[in-house]
């Protein structure tokens, strides 16, 4: 009989029951892909190896404190703490102010996910997911800058060093994006609003 790799949900019952090493077969399972999806956002092995030991940091406070609830979607999940993590660097590091005096980071903090009840969370979740699948379906250079701006927040000179193409080249990128997305929209007939 073939012996069938242990699930990740049950590496992490067992860990939560006090098993460390479950969750060191978790991180070998997933460490290239979590690792790779990092890397590819901020292009440095440095703050890429910093950011993965803050993802798990992360994921075993959330896991000892008895608040991890995924129904064994474990590696979406982490993957999403890593992608938050990522954004908090871009943020963190911009080289150009970010809303410096208006405050507007602060209003969207005191107005998180916690004051939405569960029915807009689920389809605050549905319409990222929509958005996510549609930005998918654009060209890869145009959703690049697309992922670039709004997601890593960076300012078009940032992408255009990133990129190897100039200011105006990353700005008709981003144009076209926005373009082909209202398309993508329109032909799949996708309301995103709640």
């Amino acid at each position: 009989m073939k012996h069938e790799p242990t699930t990740d949900a049950i590496l992490v019952s067992n860990y939560i029951k006090g098993d460390e090493c479950a969750l060191e077969v978790l991180i070998k399972r997933h460490k290239q892909r979590i690792y790779s999806f990092i890397y590819s956002k901020v292009y440095d092995g440095d703050v890429a190896d910093d950011i993965f030991q803050d993802t798990f940091i992360k994921v075993i406070k959330t896991l000892k404190r008895g608040a991890y609830n995924e129904e064994g979607k474990f590696l979406p999940w982490v993957m999403r703490i890593a992608h938050n993590l990522v954004i908090d660097f871009f943020r963190k590091n911009s080289r150009m102010p970010k809303f410096d005096n208006t405050g507007e980071f602060s209003i969207f903090s005191v107005l998180s996910d916690s004051s939405l009840n569960a029915e807009k969370v689920i389809i605050k979740e549905q319409v990222e997911n929509d958005v996510r699948r549609l930005v998918d379906e654009l060209p890869e250079d145009q959703r690049d800058v697309l992922l670039m701006r709004i997601y890593n927040d960076m300012s078009f000179k940032e992408i255009s060093e990133r990129t190897g193409v100039s200011i105006n080249t990353a700005l008709g990128r981003m144009r076209y994006a926005l373009i082909n997305l209202r398309k993508i929209i329109e032909k799949h007939n996708i309301v995103l609003t709640d």
